[in-house]
């Protein structure tokens, strides 16, 4: 993966990421290994992250990369992961908040522990990393949080009113505490993606009619990839970034 842009401030950073393993957050892992941070991840798939940290510290010999195995469904084991990796790591200087499931759900299936479910992966572990890693940033002055949206909500998306309830408190979420953190020069911001042509989708989602969709519904006609998400989380994650705070910065070709 090559993404254009340095950024010197990134160096010797520590980075937490949630659901760095597969996917968006692997991309994710590389992308800020190859700026020169330390990058700590957590994941429930272990075999997947154990496979990722192997290719990435073959692929980059100097890098600092560690996985965690943690349920993010466990606060307080999500907490002491976060402490025990500022401790391993240096304080943590990022957070991306990037673990969900978009699994799909129909109205009359929903229970009330199926809604309580989607809330808990979707929307509650974002709250209390935050809320861990704000003291390690009080220490060196500041920080970045990124959370993950998604266009779903934004753009009336059916099948799935649990994830897209959680994705929309994402939003509020972030608003909810800039003011809060930016008293210690904390900045909390949304990152959303458009349809990212990740494995999942490719798999479980898209097929000839859904690319023609997402072409017609897009202002440039390029498929959105990981590394389009990685470009701008890693602008959000700088010093460059310094006050941008609170907002929702959309990567998805112009759907929405």
């Amino acid at each position: 993966m090559k993404l254009g842009n340095k950024y010197p401030s990134l160096l010797g950073k520590t980075v937490f990421i949630t659901g760095g393993g597969t996917s968006i957050g692997a991309c994710f892992v590389e992308a800020f290994l190859q700026q020169g941070a330390k990058v700590a991840f957590v994941d429930i798939l272990e075999q997947e992250s154990q496979l990722l940290v192997e290719q990435l510290s073959e692929q980059y010999p100097q890098a600092q990369v560690k996985y965690y195995h943690c349920d993010l469904l466990n606060i307080k084991a999500l907490q002491a992961v976060i402490e025990q990796a500022g401790n391993e790591l240096g304080a943590i200087s990022v957070l991306i908040n990037n673990a969900a499931c978009d699994q799909r759900h129909k109205i009359e299936d929903v229970t009330p522990d199926f809604w309580d479910h989607c809330l808990d992966t979707n929307l509650k572990h974002y709250f209390f990393a935050s809320q861990a890693v704000r003291l390690q940033m009080q220490k060196i002055g500041g920080g970045s949080i990124i959370n993950l949206g998604s266009m779903s909500w934004h753009n009336n998306q059916g099948g799935m009113a649990g994830y897209t309830a959680a994705k929309a408190g994402v939003m509020g979420l972030t608003r909810g505490l800039a003011a809060d953190l930016g008293k210690d020069k904390i900045r909390i911001n949304t990152l959303t993606p458009g349809w990212v042509m990740t494995k999942r989708q490719l798999t479980h989602w898209v097929d000839q009619n859904t690319a023609k969709y997402i072409e017609d519904n897009q202002c440039i006609k390029d498929y959105v990839m990981p590394e389009d998400i990685a470009a701008m989380a890693l602008f959000l994650a700088s010093d460059d970034s310094k006050l941008c705070t609170s907002q929702n910065f959309i990567v998805d070709g112009g759907w929405i």
